[in-house]
Order: structure tokens, then sequence, then C-alpha cells
């Protein structure tokens, strides 16, 4: 009987041949927190009198989500995290440098591994083919003092899509036609292994989107076969020789297959207040909208802000709507300053906020008044997200966001 990527990734960390539904405790090769998560942590961590970190050089600590602190509650956490990089030797991801999820695809994780994170979307590594997975902050500190963790092997739906999309349709419109489909919890604790040609001939920022997205299915990770256009990723951020690939195997038992064509796919946009409440734009009717946001571990990569570029280049955004614009790392901040990007992107009319997670944790740099709505290329809308109950939150591609920024309603041309 075969096995899927995830037992065949969580075997090799375990020592022998596991299967779906097993409890395990297995070896972990990175472990990372975030501003909001990491000082519980930090704490949990020092009650288990521990001396030392088992694998400071991959215990990363990111300063992200209040990034600049807008208060000094907030501060005094980002002071924790300093503090304790400093006296165990951990790495320290400061102010600026970018969105966790964001920075590990760049620079930490590597096919194979075993990725544990006190955030949710932990999982957007899983593009690289590795096991990828968020946790509470309990379990991310034992992780971080033992370099294990226990798990149960998930179940995996296995998600084939073929055939080529429209123009102007991306991974996102794909994403949320998904949980659309299959449901906010129609893949609770699965693994989501996505294939297909359509997989295939994605690019990597693409399948980051889908990889990212799979825990608002429920799911506990989103895995993908790691291919050329992975070792290209690689190689293009000096980890050429981390390159492995891992392959389900032909007989692998699998939960469900869910199989979609790709040119059936169009511009949707989830609604308020879940995300798999989702419609085509085609039948939103005109929904006007006060603030236009661009960015986050989701779609803040640099081809996202070349879509957007592309449509808002030579235009202005609408009088009536502020249009929010941020880079998802320093990298792609200095890669869109180079291209030019970030000079269209101010004449056009929008605002360019430092590398970080921005408005969409609802901490600061665009929360909602009473009653505004947000289209946002984020992941989550539930009700409270950018930080007031009273505000409505629409979710979409940049190719989306970008229309809608120009037209000051929600439109996808």
């Amino acid at each position: 009987m075969g096995q899927t990527l995830a037992e065949k990734i969580i075997s090799e960390h375990v020592g022998r041949p596991v299967r779906a539904g097993e409890l395990v405790i297995a070896k972990v090769d990175v472990c990372a927190v975030q501003d909001g998560t990491g000082p519980l942590t930090v704490q949990e961590f020092k009650k288990l009198g521990k001396d030392k970190l088992n694998n400071p050089e991959r215990t990363i600590l990111f300063i992200d989500h209040a990034s600049p602190s807008p208060k000094k509650e907030l501060s005094n956490m980002h002071t924790t995290l300093r503090d304790f990089s400093r006296d165990y030797g951990a790495v320290l991801s400061e102010v600026g440098s970018g969105v966790c999820h964001q920075r590990l695809i760049e620079t930490y994780v590597n096919p194979g591994e075993i990725l544990v994170g006190a955030d949710s979307h932990t999982c957007t590594s899983g593009a690289l083919g590795a096991f990828a997975t968020g946790m509470g902050s309990t379990d991310i500190a034992v992780a971080m003092a033992l370099g294990k963790t226990w798990l149960k092997v998930p179940q995996t739906f296995k998600i084939e899509v073929t055939g080529k999309f429209q123009s102007g349709i991306c991974s996102k419109d794909l994403m949320l036609h998904l949980i659309g489909m299959i449901g906010a919890d129609g893949a609770t604790y699965k693994a989501l292994e996505f294939c297909g040609d359509t997989i295939d001939n994605m690019e990597m920022s693409e399948r980051f989107t889908l990889a990212n997205m799979a825990v608002e299915a429920g799911a506990k990770a989103g895995l993908f076969v790691a291919d050329e256009k992975t070792k290209a990723y690689l190689k293009e951020h000096g980890r050429e020789d981390k390159f492995k690939t891992i392959q389900p195997d032909k007989d692998a038992i699998y939960e469900r297959i869910i199989k979609i064509n790709a040119s059936d796919i169009k511009h949707t946009v989830s609604c308020p207040h879940t995300v798999d409440n989702t419609k085509t734009v085609d039948e939103l009717g005109e929904i006007k909208v006060d603030q236009v946001y661009v960015g986050t571990c989701t779609n803040g990569r640099i081809e996202d802000l070349r879509v957007v570029n592309d449509i808002l280049k030579g235009n202005k955004v609408k009088d009536s709507v502020r249009m929010l614009i941020c880079p998802a790392s320093k990298e792609i901040y200095l890669k869109a300053l180079d291209e030019g990007l970030i000079k269209n992107f101010v004449e056009a009319g929008a605002t360019i906020l430092p590398p970080g997670c921005g408005p969409c944790v609802g901490v600061h740099a665009g929360i909602l008044a009473d009653g505004e709505v947000c289209l946002t290329t984020q992941n989550r809308n539930f009700q409270g997200r950018m930080g007031n109950t009273k505000g409505f939150i629409y979710l979409s591609s940049p190719f989306v966001a970008a229309y809608t920024a120009l037209r000051g309603y929600i439109a996808d041309k």
C-alpha cells in the first residue's frame, strides 16, 4: 500500500513508515513564532526549565504583526522576543523584514522538512514540498526545547487541477473556489495535496497562495511535490543544495479526490464574514468599497504587485477609495523599487506600507471605521479581522483588487 506526500515526509522524520491516523513523535527541522504568539511561547519555554534551544539556528522569532509597533504594550512584547533571541541565540527577524511566512520560504525552509509555527498560516511553506503546519504556543515551546513534536498523521485530500486558466484568473480564484466548494471546515485536519498539469505549470508564487490558504478549509497542511520550479526558487535564494523531491506513491490512499477544471474558474470573491461565502464577481452587483488592501502572506509577492502595477500604471485610484499596498518582505519591497512599481503606485494614489502584516490582523495601518467595506488580497475575513467588528471584508485576487481600486466598487475590468 502506497503513501501520500504527507505520510512520506512524516515517515522520514519518525524513522519508520507511518499511516494516516497514527499518533507519532516526529523530528522538527524549523520552529517559528511571531510577535503575537511568541511572548507566550517564550513564557512556556522557560517553564520547561531548559537552559538552551535544541536548534537555535533554526528557531526563528518574527516581528511582523505589529511592525512597527503602534502602542507600548506591543513594544514590550517585541522586547521580550529581542531579549530571548539575545539570551538563547535564536534568529530574530526584525521590524521591516517582512511577514514570517514569506521570510520562511525565502530563507529558512527546504523541501522534505517539517516546520512548526505558532501561526495558522505556517502551511505556506508546504509549497516547497515541506510538511509545514501551525500549532499552539505551548507545542512550539516544546518543539523548540526538544527538536520534536507530536502529531496525528493526517488523511489526505488529493486536489487535481487540470487545464488552463482564463485571462486574468489566478490561483487565488482557484483557492476561493475550492473553499467555497468544500466549506471552511471541509478539510479539517486533512492534508491537501495539490497536483495536475495546472499545478505543474504554476509559478511558485501561485503555489504559495494555495498552500497559504489550505488552513482556510481547515487543513493541517497544503502540500506540493518539489520540482524544477522549486529548485529554481531555491537557487534564486541561495539554497539550491537543499533541493530534494519526494513523490507520493501511485497507489497512495486518499480520503477524497477532488478534480477541478481550471478553465471553469472565474474571478471569485469571499463575502463577509466567512471565507467559504464565495461568489463570482459577475454575481455580486455593484458593491462600493472604502478601502482596498494589497499585500499579506497570501498575495504580497512581487508577482502580485506586478499584476496590480499593470492595471494601475497611468491610472488613478478612485477618490472615494483608500488603497494600501504592502510588500510581504524587504526583498520584495526592494524588487518593487528597482522595477519602478512603488513610484507607479504612489503616482496612482496608493499608500505604501512597510513590509509586514499591516491591516490584515487589525492592529494598525488600516483599521476600518464602522460600516466600512474593504476588499483585500488577504486570506481571512471573519468579523473583526481588520480591527472593527462593524467592518465588512471581501477577499479577492490582486487582479480584482486593482480594478476595484480604480472603479470604487468590486470589479474585474
